[in-house]
């Protein structure tokens, strides 16, 4: 098949399982138990890699920034750098990314799993809807769980920029703590917190429509598993460009 006549014909079948997850979002069976369980292994098995990368990621840029801030005589300024690096883009991006690396990788492979071995085929004959009993929960508790993971890795990330900038390099944490908070305004916010949203449903999405349609056997659960992770780190990345300046023009985000 043509790799555009391809690419064209997955963007539509993703864009279709995402249109059938919100339009059956309020109809009944809900699986709110699935739900629920999905959130818990998304939001709290996630939190730990989550809180990591934020920690370091905050202390990294106050490293590299820090000295040139100095330099300009602008070294007070560090922690609103760190802050608006952070809320408008690493935080959503890089929360994403371990997201996708963690949770799209397994959500392909139990579905792929699933078609496998004929259990999908069951539910259906059963009269099970495999959109609304696998594939809803799943995106749904990435859409809420993904904005919440962001927070807590901007507030990790400001946390260890101000570590860095006060064991390092022996400035006041109320002097960091205070750029923070001069440098950041709701619409930093609001955008930072938008993100999220849309690149739950570009992982759910991805993640649930490779698992879906696994062939080959065992071999290929790993192959959609892989194309998975990959195709969803890549979207959230080229959508993130198209999202923010949606975002800057919108609400004036990152405009002085």
């Amino acid at each position: 098949m043509n790799p555009l006549t391809k690419f064209l014909f997955e963007l539509q079948e993703i864009s279709l399982l995402i249109w059938s997850v919100v339009s059956d979002l309020f109809k009944k069976p809900r699986y709110f138990s699935e739900m629920i369980r999905q959130m818990d292994i998304i939001g709290v098995g996630s939190l730990p890699i989550v809180l990591l990368t934020g920690f370091f990621t905050g202390g990294v840029l106050v490293l590299q920034t820090f000295p040139t801030l100095q330099y300009y005589g602008i070294q007070n300024e560090a922690g609103r750098s760190v802050a608006v690096s952070l809320i408008r883009e690493l935080g959503p991006v890089l929360t994403a990314l371990m997201v996708s690396g963690r949770i799209g990788s397994a959500i392909s492979a139990e579905l792929g799993s699933m078609v496998v071995s004929q259990q999908i085929d069951a539910m259906r004959a059963l009269g099970t809807d495999p959109v609304k009993k696998l594939v809803a929960p799943r995106v749904i508790a990435l859409v809420f769980m993904l904005p919440l993971l962001t927070v807590a890795s901007d507030i990790f990330g400001i946390v260890g920029g101000g570590s860095v900038a006060s064991y390092i390099f022996d400035q006041s944490y109320d002097v960091f703590i205070n750029s923070v908070r001069n440098g950041i305004t709701s619409r930093d916010l609001i955008g930072g917190m938008i993100k999220p949203f849309f690149f739950g449903l570009i992982i759910g999405g991805i993640s649930c429509h490779k698992g879906l349609s696994t062939t080959g056997g065992t071999v290929g659960v790993g192959r959609s598993t892989i194309n998975a992770v990959v195709l969803s780190s890549i979207w959230v990345i080229i959508f993130d460009f198209f999202l923010a300046k949606a975002i800057q023009s919108i609400l004036g985000v990152g405009v002085i």
